[in-house]
């Protein structure tokens, strides 16, 4: 059963419960990221919208250092989607169970590569602080962009921005009075409670991720990165396994004839 469930879980074939299970999973580790990335940069690497306001501040401050860190922040940002997307499409034209699988083992090696930059960062900080933003900026973008494409953009899970103001959507449809009876001219506004569902979970799971990475890095520092890498190869390890398989088996077919 667990095979089967992980299986489902960043396999292939997806379904609406699988992609549901596998974005709680990430925004638990976006939050985490984002919490703990806080304490060791002091900045929040998961939305664009502060990075490009403050972009756009230190333009008019003339702070040309920090620009350059926003820019390069953006950029990164834009990067790790791009090579998720790569990644992605290439597994699909190459019919790989893997395809979603192989951007979650990239975004473990990458969170591993960050707390390895733990003892240069305080041995060196003003030299590594901005090359360890961008780092987080990658893998953001690389997170974010592999549940966009499985559920076709429905579901985030680096920024909670948008799915707050779905919330508040659903809970406004929910808390309001219908004066008139269903017709043919009048529909009336109800919640979609299973949506609401879903998002309020999203949020959770974020908040979760937020608080036991907050935890971790002040308690255990940079290794608090180890389990999260470790969570990420556990939701993809099997996938990789079966085209492990598939190749070996390839393999040996070819060598027999």
């Amino acid at each position: 059963m667990p095979i089967y469930f992980l299986r489902r879980l960043s396999g292939h074939r997806r379904t609406s419960s699988a992609n549901k299970h596998l974005g709680y999973s990430l925004a638990f580790i976006a939050g985490a990221i984002n919490a703990g990335g806080f304490l060791a940069v002091e900045r929040y690497t998961s939305h664009m919208t502060g990075i490009v306001s403050s972009l756009a501040d230190n333009l008019v401050t003339n702070q040309l250092g920090a620009v350059l860190v926003g820019l390069g922040s953006l950029a990164a940002f834009i990067a790790g989607s791009a090579y998720s997307a790569i990644l992605i499409n290439w597994g699909r034209h190459h019919r790989t169970h893997s395809k979603y699988a192989y951007p979650l083992l990239w975004e473990a090696i990458l969170l591993l590569c960050f707390g390895l930059m733990g003892g240069s960062l305080e041995l060196h900080e003003s030299a590594f602080i901005p090359v360890t933003v961008m780092l987080l900026c990658f893998i953001m973008g690389l997170q974010n962009a592999i549940i966009s494409k499985i559920s076709n953009s429905e579901i985030r899970t680096t920024h909670m921005t948008g799915i707050v103001t779905d919330i508040g959507i659903e809970l406004g449809k929910a808390f309001y009075l219908n004066s008139q009876k269903e017709s043919a001219h009048y529909q009336p506004v109800r919640a979609n409670k299973a949506r609401l569902a879903v998002l309020a979970s999203l949020l959770l799971s974020f908040l979760s991720g937020g608080v036991a990475g907050a935890v971790g890095f002040k308690y255990v520092g940079y290794a608090s990165t180890i389990p999260l890498a470790v969570f990420l190869v556990f939701l993809a390890i099997v996938p990789l396994v079966d085209d492990a398989r598939t190749r070996f088996r390839v393999f040996t077919r070819h060598r027999m004839h």
